[in-house]
């Protein structure tokens, strides 16, 4: 038996920016002592307010040839789902090392205690497709400086970096001066 669903699409127009820090939650000394957690699902949880940051994000590429979006895990799946979506292009997924069934390539990157590894499938990003990056915070750069390592091992060309979050004092936009770096909020202290 068919059944015929119906989808309701919102053809809304912002007139006005949202504040979207106002939508984040900050949660103190998580996930250590003297970190100030900037917790985006509480800007998911509300509709408009994601919508308006999916919008925002995609609004600089709408004329724009994108093949493919790049999401890091785990709530870059997010946006760069939504993103692709509206865009009309793939997922290509960067993921924590020993969570890809297939073939990967992968990256180690520091961290302030340590290191980490992400990988992508080696099938991910054909060459010459047009990528975009996104990731929900950029504080060092270093989970998306290695994500664009293995964009790059693929053959992919970086059409742009974007990031709901930036914690400018960290400086890790400097890590991307070869490549368009957006973020739609910024915070000016470290924590």
């Amino acid at each position: 038996m068919r059944r015929d669903v119906a989808c309701h699409v919102s053809t809304h127009t912002y007139t006005k920016p949202m504040d979207l820090k106002s939508k984040i939650r900050e949660v103190p000394d998580w996930p250590e002592k003297g970190i100030n957690f900037k917790d985006i699902t509480t800007l998911m949880e509300d509709a408009e307010a994601f919508k308006f940051m999916i919008d925002e994000l995609c609004r600089p590429y709408e004329n724009e040839k994108i093949d493919i979006i790049a999401g890091i895990d785990a709530r870059g799946f997010l946006m760069a789902s939504a993103m692709a979506y509206k865009l009309g292009t793939g997922v290509a997924i960067v993921r924590k090392k020993g969570k890809l069934p297939y073939k990967t390539i992968s990256r180690e990157y520091a961290l302030e205690y340590g290191s980490n590894t992400i990988e992508m499938h080696e099938d991910a990003i054909k060459p010459g497709q047009r990528v975009l990056l996104v990731d929900d915070l950029l504080a060092t750069g270093g989970t998306m400086n290695a994500a664009i390592e293995l964009v790059k091992e693929l053959g992919g060309d970086i059409v742009g970096v974007d990031f709901i979050v930036e914690l400018d004092a960290l400086k890790g936009r400097e890590k991307f001066k070869d490549y368009k770096t957006r973020s739609l909020v910024h915070y000016e202290y470290d924590l």
